[in-house]
């Protein structure tokens, strides 16, 4: 009899999906990797047909979503629904689930059961987390766990308040050399890929050289393995200052905001519906319901 697991283990793609293997190989030839957020089946299921590589289920919902001034306030239970949502949507892509800020710092066994909770009840490929140092254990224990990491450092949103607030970070030949040693330490610690967020070109780029791993930029130049932008800053659905790094590929808030204007002008000019957005019934049985209700027939 076949001891063959019935499902895939963790990290093992379904039929179709993007493998995280393949990553590598996209590294080694040169081709760039595309990387966007995304928060619900809608989006995921259309940054899939766009043919992106990589969705990730960003933390950054707590802003551009649920309306929160910082990533911080995004808790496990809201990222798992969102996680879900994507993972209804798309197909190709790995999704990857952001672990938010509090679910993964107090401990590795912590860590690692949020980690599950994002395979199994979200579906996701792939898990995120902020940061080097501490982080490194967590990474380790995760991947222990058969659960694949991608690690981010540079601006880390759910550390700004400790790193000075939202600015570039590696901007002395220090502070620079530390980065390269936390890139290469999460490497080492498992990591399948990097975020470089808000790390000058120069130094993202030596990164990108001394890691055998995929790098994802966010702000980092064009010299790393991949780019990744944040859905509603690429198609102008977030109102708030975007940083430097964003290019605006579409200005959707207007289209919306133009459309829905339209629909409540209409709905007081009594213009919608019309009768093609109206459904009819028989004759006989329209006479038969003004019987029933005591209304006049014919």
């Amino acid at each position: 009899m076949s001891t063959r697991p019935r499902t895939p283990a963790p990290g093992t793609p379904a039929p179709g999906k993007l493998p995280i293997t393949e990553l590598a190989g996209l590294k080694a030839s040169g081709q760039s990797i595309v990387m966007v957020t995304a928060y619900d089946a809608p989006s995921g299921r259309l940054a899939d047909e766009a043919g992106v590589d990589l969705i990730l289920v960003g933390d950054s919902a707590a802003m551009t979503v649920l309306g929160h001034d910082s990533t911080v306030p995004a808790s496990m239970d809201e990222m798992i629904v969102l996680t879900r949502a994507v993972t209804r949507g798309a197909r190709r892509p790995l999704v990857i689930g952001d672990m938010p800020f509090g679910s993964f710092q107090v401990s590795d066994e912590e860590a690692v059961a949020n980690a599950i909770r994002f395979v199994k009840e979200a579906g996701a490929d792939a898990v995120k987390l902020e940061g080097a140092g501490p982080t490194l254990s967590r990474v380790h224990s995760i991947v222990g766990a058969g659960i694949p990491v991608m690690g981010h450092i540079g601006l880390t949103p759910q550390s700004a308040t400790a790193l000075g607030g939202f600015r570039a970070q590696g901007r002395t030949a220090d502070h620079a050399r530390r980065l390269v040693d936390d890139a290469r330490a999460l490497e080492a610690a498992g990591c399948f890929s990097l975020v470089l967020e808000a790390v000058p070109a120069p130094v993202a780029e030596e990164i990108t050289r001394r890691l055998t791993v995929p790098t994802i930029g966010i702000g980092a130049g064009g010299a790393t393995d991949g780019q990744v932008l944040v859905w509603h800053d690429l198609l102008g659905l977030y109102q708030g200052q975007s940083p430097r790094f964003v290019k605006r590929y579409a200005d959707l808030a207007t289209a919306i905001r133009d459309a829905v204007s339209a629909y409540a002008e209409d709905v007081r000019g009594h213009r919608f519906p019309e009768e093609v957005h109206t459904y009819a019934m028989a004759e006989e049985e329209l006479d038969a319901f003004r019987a029933a209700v005591g209304l006049r027939t014919g």
